[in-house]
């Protein structure tokens, strides 16, 4: 339940984050790299929300779905994150941050993908 929850939290801060990278993205001058970093985090706090819902309702495997909602926030910040920093300073986050966290969202949507394969089945 406090997994979920901080799920939860993380997801309105993704969010919120993603909502002002958009609008940072339309005022900026050449800021496309944050309609991008944007998109990520507003896409997988939704997702976050959803996986969450999912779980609660035992369509997911517990464990593989708690796996793959931590690995959507862990890899939309790398994501968001590595691109925000280019844009306003200038320098990466560290090599190959942003494919970092690519690939760690989709390694979440695959983990959801096994959640609902394994889910128990109720009868």
């Amino acid at each position: 339940m406090a997994a979920q929850r901080l799920l939860i939290g993380l997801a309105g801060l993704m969010g919120a984050a993603g909502v002002a990278l958009a609008a940072a993205s339309a005022h900026g001058a050449d800021a496309s790299r944050l309609a991008s970093a944007s998109a990520m985090l507003l896409f997988h706090a939704t997702a976050i929300l959803a996986t969450v819902a999912l779980l609660a309702r035992g369509l997911l495997h517990g464990g593989i779905g708690l796996a793959a909602a931590f690995g959507f926030a862990a890899g939309a910040a790398l994501f968001a994150g590595d691109l925000t920093l280019r844009q306003y300073a200038g320098h990466a986050l560290f090599p190959y941050a942003a494919p970092t966290g690519g690939t760690v969202m989709i390694l979440g949507w695959l983990a959801v993908t096994l959640a609902a394969v394994v889910a128990k089945r109720n009868p």
